[in-house]
């Protein structure tokens, strides 16, 4: 199993659906078996809807398997494997106890890893040249669990990183009185808008790279603010910008990708070509990488199923309706397919024009489900719109 699985994740190409159909189909059928026979719980939900361990063996397609919802796996911790074997948690974006909190085993790092690695390679985010990072989110702690966090510091090893500079510092102080705080699950988050922008402008005389990544929401306030503020630059060559996390409960405030890539280059000197995006999920463990026209084309090891927001059955390509996501890759926990609360299109590939062949999903936007709060929008509520208004020390 292990060699095959390889064969999926550590695929050359990681855009090479047509050729993997088979296999991926298999895998599916591999990966739901293995949580049925070790997921009780797993095991009565799929029972439940009729699915005996024949009917599994017998998919024709990785749609027909049930899926489960996001919000059920913020309710209900489903382990296949014992807890002893867990070596990583991460937890979702949600808050005040709705989280999801997923576990990789290291059967499940290693596709991870064969992921990661030809998904960087394919879009050139793997560079020898060392980097400076900029994070325009949370500062990494073996404290804290989430996964917005794990993945932001996961970038900054695509490169040697000369430093990286955090817009919510992380402390263990339960004295710390700072006016914006995020609070974490093992200590508290500061927001230092103003060490961002001076460090953005001393990374302006050196002679490295600069890598800025975050939410589009809170780089579109900090550009606007310096924008104000008559702030030029003109990063060294080499210089990126990568979104990730959508712009989640701002919908109100989303500008047009043109408008953003103009804002980018106007303000750092960043060409459109070097801005990237990223779209993810905790509860599905595959990463998507926006191609040259910024669409999300689906990789080998996963499938997308948009699904009526009424009946759930699946919808045409260029129907919005909810985002169904499909992976073989984790063991640990049986997220083999998750309903989302997201709101999303499924595109022919044909309609990009990048050369990538396979179908690209549009995000819409949250459904709004009650109860259901980002990262983003609790970063928000703690201050995020207050770029340059709050005093700190700038940081290196």
């Amino acid at each position: 199993m292990r060699r095959r699985l390889e064969n999926l994740f550590w695929r050359r190409d990681p855009y090479d659906i047509r050729g993997t159909e088979t296999l991926f189909l298999q895998k599916i059928i591999e990966n739901a078996l293995f949580h049925f026979e070790h997921c009780q719980e797993y095991r009565r939900l799929l029972m439940a809807r009729g699915f005996t361990k024949e009917r599994i063996q017998n998919l024709e397609s990785a749609q027909e398997l049930p899926f489960l919802t996001t919000l059920y796996l913020k309710r209900h911790r489903l382990l296949s494997v014992p807890e002893r074997k867990i070596r990583i948690m991460a937890t979702s974006s949600g808050t005040s106890g709705n989280k999801s909190t997923i576990g990789y085993d290291l059967k499940s790092l290693w596709p991870a890893l064969g992921m990661v690695l030809t998904l960087g390679k394919r879009h050139r985010l793997f560079s020898l040249i060392p980097s400076h990072y900029v994070i325009l989110g949370y500062e990494y702690s073996r404290h804290e669990k989430m996964a917005v966090m794990k993945t932001a510091y996961g970038q900054t090893w695509f490169t040697p990183a000369l430093s990286r500079t955090y817009a919510l510092a992380y402390t263990r102080n339960a004295s710390c009185d700072a006016q914006y705080i995020i609070q974490g699950e093992n200590g508290k988050y500061i927001l230092q808008s103003e060490n961002v922008r001076k460090r953005l402008i001393r990374l302006d005389r050196q002679r490295f790279p600069v890598r800025i990544t975050g939410f589009p929401f809170y780089a579109f306030l900090l550009l606007e603010q310096m924008k104000k503020e008559g702030i030029r630059l003109s990063l060294p060559k080499g210089s990126l910008i990568a979104f990730g996390g959508g712009w989640k409960q701002h919908g109100s405030w989303q500008v047009e990708k043109k408008t953003m890539y103009r804002l980018v280059w106007d303000v750092l000197g960043i060409p459109e070509e070097k801005c990237l995006e990223f779209f993810g999920a905790a509860e599905h463990p595959a990463l998507y990488c926006a191609c040259r026209n910024h669409h999300f084309h689906v990789p080998v090891y996963a499938r997308v199923v948009i699904r009526d927001v009424e009946t759930y059955e699946p919808v045409k390509n260029g129907t919005p309706g909810l985002v169904n996501l499909i992976s073989p890759g984790l063991f640990s926990m049986p997220v083999t397919s998750i309903l989302t609360d997201d709101l999303g299109i499924l595109h022919d590939g044909t309609e990009c024009g990048c050369g990538i062949q396979t179908p690209y999903l549009e995000l819409l936007g949250r459904t709004g489900v009650k109860g259901i709060k980002t990262c983003a929008a609790v970063a928000a509520e703690n201050g995020w719109d207050v770029w340059g208004k709050e005093e700190g020390n700038d940081s290196v």
